[in-house]
């Protein structure tokens, strides 16, 4: 161990980025669908050497001193993003002819983006570098705060956050319903980082003691969780959820709306499944309905008549606000609509936090100017909502509606029993295909349900669809390119530990924990030295 850490200490030029560019590479297997979690007591160890090696000239000041450790921070986390991220060309192959020429800025351009977070990650560790287990906790104080800024920067895009890699499976969720997946983000570094010490001999014992406590915490928590007995829900709801599986080639074909939107009906009036009762609430995918229904009264009168009392459906839909078609100011929202029984729209919810190039284009008169355009979300470019509220449902029953990859930032996603007590996500992974951004998707949603106890229904276009409980565990679902409609008896409880805002607090705390033990350390290493 110690002539490969060695080893790796002492490549310099092209060779040291290649090995930093492979190791975040290697450290996506540890993400969905591959789940494969040891690979992180590679990635994250050979990271740790590399910056053991990354130091400047000692005239140099200390901006310039950083520059090798953000360096291999940034190989580093190109490779991760690039493996990591790579599916998101599929979504411009889709209209081949009008986006491919985007496809390098998006496979590549993201992830060189991304890993200036990373870059930034390894230069704050390394200044509070130190030879023992403090410069585990430098690494895993810089990651935690590159991924708690990269959740909100630049309109925010926390995708495969690395502590997603600590849980694979439910047993390994629970934790995060304490530390957040800020904190979750910080220790699952700090123990993949832990096998580093191996090669120095110093710290070893403390660093096994530590790797053991926190991976017996962390499994013990989620079993003591998972095999709680549950205090039996006061109220249910029955849940249909329908994923139409529409190709993206015919989802804005004009020739071709009534026979989706036939699809949609067809699915959710079907006789409930054996064991079933009929459901209270039907749920269908992001911008599900083909057109506009400000243009087609017909299809409320058609919904009215397919419901039965008390039924409500709950779609996704372009929702368009303002004057005429012709009219300049007229708005587009992608929302979810609430259709009661009578093929009235009872309530309506619009998107708030938009994909930028996707759905809308950020500064749009400049780039208007140079040719860049809106790619590949739809008919229009989308306004963003003012507010995201509850919608009611049967029984007095709170959901809260994300639609797409709202539902991966956690902060957004942050309720609790006063404001809502089901979470719905309501998505179109078929834009990526049978890739892994669909079950990476999933997995993001999935803990979202764990954070914040509460069961979670999710409708794909295409996709995984699925209904979570507050445990993470899946009840039902559909895989990508099924076409159907799983019943479901959801019962309705909360089964947060701690608010959402302490959740916030304890993973700012674990931060602060890891910064504190990483200066205490430097310090120590600098006084001895004089």
């Amino acid at each position: 161990m110690k002539r490969l850490a060695g080893r790796i200490i002492l490549l310099w030029g092209w060779r040291r980025a290649l090995v930093a560019f492979l190791a975040g590479a290697l450290a996506v297997l540890a993400q969905a669908p591959y789940d494969f979690f040891a690979v992180g007591f590679v990635s994250f160890p050979l990271l740790v050497w590399l910056l053991d090696g990354a130091t400047g000239e000692a005239s140099d000041g200390w901006f310039r001193r950083l520059r090798p450790a953000f360096a291999i921070g940034s190989w580093f986390g190109f490779g991760y993003f690039l493996a990591g991220l790579w599916w998101i060309g599929s979504a411009l192959l889709v209209e081949a002819d009008s986006f491919a020429w985007a496809l390098p800025f998006a496979v590549v351009g993201i992830p060189l983006a991304l890993a200036f977070f990373y870059g930034f990650a390894t230069a704050v560790a390394r200044l509070l570098w130190s030879n023992d287990i403090g410069r585990i906790a430098a690494l895993a104080f810089g990651f935690g705060l590159a991924e708690w800024l990269r959740d909100f920067l630049f309109t925010g895009f926390p995708w495969n956050a690395v502590g997603y890699a600590a849980m694979p499976v439910p047993l390994l969720m629970q934790s995060v319903s304490v530390t957040g997946i800020v904190g979750m983000n910080a220790l699952a570094v700090f123990v993949f980082a832990l096998p580093a010490l191996l090669a120095a001999g110093r710290h070893v014992r403390l660093g096994a003691a530590l790797l053991a406590v926190l991976v017996a915490a962390h499994v013990g928590f989620g079993y003591v969780r998972l095999a709680a007995k549950v205090e039996p829900a006061t109220r249910a709801i029955d849940v249909r959820i329908v994923q139409p599986a529409v190709d993206l080639s015919e989802k804005w074909d004009a020739s071709v709306p009534d026979r989706i939107f036939a699809t949609l009906m067809g699915l959710s009036a079907k006789a409930p499944e054996a064991g079933h009762d009929k459901p209270q609430l039907i749920l269908w995918p992001e911008t599900s309905v083909p057109f506009f229904f400000a243009e087609r009264p017909d299809a409320l009168t058609a919904l009215g008549e397919m419901l039965g009392d008390g039924q409500m459906l709950i779609a996704g839909v372009v929702r368009e606000e303002g004057g005429s078609a012709a009219d300049a100011d007229r708005r587009y929202y992608n929302s979810v609509v609430a259709i009661d029984d009578k093929g009235e729209i009872a309530d309506a919810v619009d998107k708030v936090h938009l994909v930028p190039f996707g759905e809308y284009l950020p500064f749009a008169d400049l780039l208007g100017r140079l040719g860049l355009k809106q790619l590949v979300a739809g008919p229009t470019t989308y306004a963003a909502g003012n507010e995201r509220h509850p919608i009611t449902l049967s029984g007095g029953i709170r959901m809260l509606p994300f639609i797409c990859y709202e539902v991966i930032f956690p902060d957004l996603v942050a309720i609790d029993a006063t404001s809502a007590e089901l979470i719905v996500n309501v998505t179109n992974d078929a834009w990526f295909g049978d890739t892994p951004g669909p079950y990476q998707h999933f997995r993001q949603a999935q803990v979202r349900a764990v954070e914040n106890g509460v069961p979670l229904l999710r409708a794909a276009n295409n996709g995984i669809s699925a209904v979570v409980d507050p445990r993470g565990r899946i009840l039902d679902a559909l895989a990508i390119d099924a076409r159907g409609a799983v019943d479901v008896h959801v019962p309705i409880s909360n089964q947060a530990i701690v608010s959402s805002s302490q959740r916030r607090i304890n993973g700012l705390l674990i931060l602060l924990l890891f910064a504190l033990a990483a200066f205490t350390l430097n310090v120590r290493q600098k006084l001895r030295a004089n």
